[in-house]
């Protein structure tokens, strides 16, 4: 199976995206995830499929598709909806003022014609094809009904004036008036669902910049300013005070301080010195470095999360899939009542035949099933864009959407509620010299990415290494293997050591042979944000639950110092996955954790969230991910989901009952088809400007 992604250039409304949609599952393809905001298209091709031919086929349609590798093109000015709607505008403004002047020549027949003909021309090239496109692949979209309202009116305008040459029979500025407000209407769309995507803009803008590249030449540098996208992975460069940072790379010289506020949401210019990493695109507020680059493009910090940002927004959330469900019907139930309309009034009204047109008319330009389409993604994107802002990486819109249902959220205690940059405390030996101590205790805490092991490899590295064998890690217990000489070592926690030692009050155990070689002891200080984090969710009626490998005594500690009462201690990572299925069972829970033990749990958990410097195992197994490594970004997230979810309620609420109240109302003949095609134009950019007052609203509330 093969991963195709590209962008499909031409889309002006949800409906044609959901055109493209439905075409490459018709072509059997798997994943598709079609972006009308983004023009992103992303699916997966299945074995033996002309991934070319389906391609091919989308360019049939009458979009542009570009590919990744394809060079970048200019849109020609006259295909923008900026171009048509002046240009119709300039033709459609006299055949509106012919309502209120009586200059004798604006009201012949052929005068209007000759001032409809290239508007009408211009709407069938936008419109009709896209139009003829969706019935080609048995669809009906938006389109299909201006285009027969505009045509409805131009045919009957046209042949009253061949037949009777008489002012009886136009309704020429009626079909210019339609196409030209539905273009000003797609055109304030196209600005305002912009907006909604601003966020990701931002970041990709991020990415280009210039770099000074470093030469050396018989031992003498060489600065050379390049483009960044040139950078190779093993090539150094020189950052300055103001400068931004090319690429990923460990800094080998210079210190300095980097503003990452636009990927990890931490305002406070982060300090950075020899063999820190540094992120590509965030800036070197003052200082000079040198880095050696690590990563360069789809492989860096700041690629990944444009990435993972973009296939969240193209994500359908339930909410939304049942609103293309109802858009696939709609067009097919409007034209139905237009049909109904026209005979009611014509037959059953006796009103004229002209007038039964022109409410038909009116019924087929206010509909407007592009509001439903628009409804759900607007409003992710715009949720989706502020949490990247804000250092919050959320993966997928139904994430956002499952926000809403959580009730109690359950934390890690090391390295989630505490720092985890452990500090080596007391720690005692027996029957072995402190260097042999130290020594074995490092050679087995290597293998493991556990913080207390990481903060143990760190101080005792230089104590030198024991050859192992066998080493096992044992998840939630600890670390087991047996030496040349044939001992059995075992350093783990209390639970490890059942039968060996009586004694709980450390944190870890160095067992030689099934007897008690030493223990070691460790300072973990509480995050500074835990204890507000955890009153700000009991405000919002969330429960906090602490959920622990660690012993009794010391997460009951914790618990008190931060107002938690339901606390777990001594769990497996086994016990920790059904711990939170039995919670679950209870209310939709969400899991906060950053070790590989968590990593079980937070799959199970309806939302899995995970801290920035946690394992990769754990970051890929979370829903989301705090980039800043900020406890305290939760409250916002929550808050995010909520109010993202509020949003899309408030948007299909505007989208359905502008519809239900719109279409009986031009049926019964109360709404002129011109009024009624400015209002279709405006509804959409109702749920844009709705869904960006997202960006600012508060949403701790």
């Amino acid at each position: 199976m093969t991963s195709i992604s590209c962008k499909v250039e031409g889309m002006h409304c949800t409906s044609c995206a959901l055109n493209v949609s439905k075409y490459l599952e018709k072509k059997g393809m798997q994943d598709v995830n079609v972006s009308f905001a983004t023009e992103e298209v992303h699916f997966t091709a299945p074995a033996g499929a002309d991934s070319k031919e389906v391609l091919n086929g989308i360019a049939q349609m009458g979009y542009r598709v570009v590919l990744p590798e394809d060079a970048p093109t200019q849109q020609p000015i006259y295909t923008t909806l900026t171009f048509k709607f002046i240009f119709c505008a300039i033709f459609t403004a006299p055949l509106l003022l012919h309502m209120w002047v009586s200059w004798p020549w604006l009201h012949e027949p052929w005068v209007q014609f000759a001032l409809t003909l290239p508007v009408y021309i211009t709407g069938m090239w936008h419109f009709g094809l896209s139009a003829a496109r969706a019935l080609m692949n048995r669809m009906a979209n938006m389109d299909v009904l201006v285009t027969l309202g505009a045509s409805a009116a131009f045919v009957y305008s046209f042949v009253g004036t061949v037949i009777y040459g008489n002012t009886d029979y136009m309704f020429y500025e009626t079909t210019a008036a339609i196409i030209t407000l539905v273009f000003l209407g797609n055109m304030l769309e196209e600005k305002s669902v912009k907006q909604t995507t601003s966020a990701i803009s931002d970041l990709a803008r991020m990415q280009i910049t210039t770099a000074r590249l470093i030469n050396t030449d018989h031992g003498h540098e060489h600065i050379h300013e390049v483009d960044n996208r040139t950078l190779r992975t093993g090539d150094c460069v020189l950052v300055n005070t103001g400068d931004k940072i090319p690429m990923d790379g460990t800094i080998y010289w210079g210190s300095g301080h980097a503003n990452e506020a636009m990927i990890t949401g931490e305002s406070a210019p982060v300090s950075k010195k020899e063999k820190d990493k540094v992120i590509g695109g965030t800036i070197l507020e003052d200082g000079s470095i040198k880095v050696y680059i690590t990563a360069t493009g789809k492989d860096t910090v700041l690629s990944y999360i444009i990435e993972l940002v973009k296939q969240a927004q193209a994500d359908k959330p339930p909410m939304q899939k049942l609103a293309d469900r109802i858009s696939a019907i709609f067009v097919p139930l409007v034209l139905s009542i237009a049909v109904v309309t026209f005979l009611g009034w014509y037959f059953i009204g006796h009103t004229t035949f002209a007038t039964a047109m022109m409410r038909s008319v009116a019924v087929l330009v206010i509909a407007c099933p592009c509001a439903m389409g628009l409804a759900t993604p607007a409003a992710v994107m715009v949720g989706l864009g502020r949490a990247a802002r804000n250092g919050i990486l959320i993966k997928g819109g139904h994430t956002l959407e499952m926000f809403k249902n959580i009730r109690q959220v359950v934390f890690d205690k090391t390295g989630t509620l505490t720092t985890g940059k452990l500090q080596l405390g007391e720690y005692q030996f027996f029957d072995m010299s402190e260097d042999a101590f130290k020594q074995v205790v490092y050679s087995l805490e290597k293998y493991s990415s556990h913080p207390i092991a990481r903060a143990i490899a760190s101080a005792w590295k230089t104590f030198g290494e024991l050859p192992l064998q066998q080493v096992r890690e044992h998840k939630g217990l600890g670390m087991r293997a047996h030496d040349k000489a044939g001992n059995e070592w075992q350093l783990g926690s209390f639970r490890m050591m059942a039968g060996i030692t009586e004694d709980d009050s450390h944190n870890l155990y160095l067992v030689k042979n099934g007897q008690l070689a030493g223990w070691i002891n460790f300072t973990d200080e509480i995050r500074p944000e835990a204890a507000i984090v955890v009153t700000q969710l009991k405000q919002a009626g969330i429960k906090s639950i602490l959920l622990s490998g660690d012993t009794t005594r010391k997460c009951r500690e914790l618990a008190d110092k931060l107002g938690i009462t339901e606390v777990y201690a001594e769990q497996s990572p086994e016990q920790k996955l059904q711990k939170i299925d039995t919670l679950m069972q209870a209310a939709p829970t969400a899991m906060v954790g950053d070790g590989i033990n968590d990593a079980p749990a937070l799959a199970k958990a309806t939302i899995g969230i995970s801290l920035s410097d946690a394992t990769q195992v754990a970051m890929q197994s979370a829903n989301v991910v705090l980039l800043n490594n900020n406890l305290g970004s939760l409250p916002l997230a929550l808050g995010l989901g909520k109010h993202t979810y509020l949003t899309i309620q408030q948007n299909l609420f505007w989208a359905f009952i502008y519809n239900v109240v719109a279409i009986p109302v031009a049926a019964l003949g109360f709404l002129n088809p011109i009024v009624g095609a400015g209002i279709m134009g405006l509804s959409d950019v109702v749920l844009a400007i709705n869904s960006v007052r997202l960006r600012y609203k508060n949403v701790m509330n």
